[in-house]
């Protein structure tokens, strides 16, 4: 036999690899979780509470959704707020220097508590509160018209929103409830009660509206709280708003 005829043979001969057997169970344990998986769908499609299954949970979701968009259709959104307390400042009667100070920024003062010396002149708290700013300059000369201590009433703080006059004011009024959230604790819903809607518009503040270029104007929305049930609740903290409508 010449070379030719026996390379023939030998190839005729030759035995192709077998499939390595991990790799060929694996793959056999695909296609029978495959089949698996399509039996078990097909046997919920098959049954005969599936559909009636299918229309409760489309059922479900619309009105899910439908009460979701009335809810947000119900309220008014306030984006930019803030919690505060009025300012109480603290002056004395007559032009004096200042002798003594008794107080400093971040301290909680008592109502009738002395918070500084002015010309041998006493000055005391009217209310209590929190100390916010201080004249913190002895031998300084503090005039009837300058605030030795500037407090903030903790009793009557309160959420302030600024509102877009086209952003739902008309919508607004006191007496509505409110829930707002804070930056500090976004997970937790704080309610309350709309005190006032500023009469004028925040002169120092012009926003152009998008569509038209127009000025818009924005007012001061002021909701009170309960502060015993949210003592959390810091001056300066940022927040936002929804405005119940009636």
């Amino acid at each position: 036999m010449d070379a030719s005829k026996e390379r023939e043979a030998g190839g005729a001969q030759r035995a192709y690899p077998k499939e390595d057997e991990p790799a060929k169970d694996q793959k056999q344990k695909h296609h029978a979780e495959q089949n698996g998986a399509q039996n078990a769908l097909q046997k919920m499609r098959s049954h005969p509470l599936f559909m009636d299954a299918a229309v409760v949970l489309v059922l479900v979701l619309a009105i899910g959704g439908y009460l979701y968009f009335q809810q947000l259709e119900s309220m008014v959104f306030i984006e930019n707020a803030q919690i505060t307390a009025p300012i109480i400042y603290i002056s004395p009667l007559a032009p004096g220097t200042l002798d003594k100070l008794y107080v400093q920024p971040g301290d909680s003062v008592a109502q009738g508590q002395r918070l500084a010396i002015v010309g041998g002149q006493p000055l005391y708290a009217r209310t209590e509160g929190l100390v916010i700013s201080v004249m913190d300059t002895p031998g300084a000369i503090a005039s009837a018209q300058t605030p030795v201590v500037e407090m903030v009433d903790t009793r009557n703080f309160r959420v302030v929103g600024r509102l877009q006059e086209d952003k739902g004011l008309k919508d607004v009024s006191p007496g509505q409830k409110v829930m707002f959230t804070v930056d500090a604790f976004p997970s937790r819903q704080y309610y309350g009660t709309v005190d006032s809607v500023a009469p004028s518009a925040r002169q120092s503040d012009i926003v152009f509206s998008l569509s038209d270029k127009r000025q818009e104007k924005e007012f001061d929305v002021s909701a009170l709280y309960d502060v015993s049930a949210y003592p959390e609740l810091k001056n300066g903290m940022s927040a936002k708003m929804w405005v119940y409508k009636q």
